[in-house]
């Protein structure tokens, strides 16, 4: 569980931040005024009086695009360069996690190439081994 969360769940969560937030409507980083409490009665007007300044959505997407993108000393799941483990079995048992990610990873590649847009944030090769910002 642990290292789901700190691997996978942290990618499936932050890393289509900038994805999804860079088009500043589907998250505004404030609003000038009260959200609409009707549907249908906002104007373009409104809404453009509403949706932040243009400093306020510019620090809002460079916040999201510097926690989305990968990290300079990225490492994925399933490597471990600090080479701590060196008994038998735990070298066994990571050989194996390792094959287990690679069929995963190739799994998801065979999936992508028939989507119109891939969703790659799951893909084992794209995951960092632990939460890294």
């Amino acid at each position: 569980m642990v290292i789901f969360t700190c691997s996978g769940q942290h990618s499936a969560v932050n890393s289509g931040q900038y994805d999804y937030d860079a088009w500043m409507p589907n998250t505004p980083i404030s609003l000038q005024l009260p959200p609409p409490t009707t549907k249908g009665k906002t104007s373009e007007a409104t809404m453009l009086q509403t949706f932040p300044d243009i400093n306020a959505t510019v620090q809002g997407m460079a916040t999201m695009w510097l926690l989305s993108k990968q990290s300079s000393d990225f490492v994925p799941l399933g490597k471990y360069p600090e080479d701590h483990f060196s008994e038998k079995i735990p070298c066994k048992l990571i050989k194996a996690f390792q094959g287990d990610l690679e069929v995963l990873s190739a799994d998801i590649k065979a999936r992508n190439e028939r989507l119109e847009v891939p969703y790659t944030y799951m893909d084992p090769k794209k995951l960092e081994n632990s939460v890294a910002i």
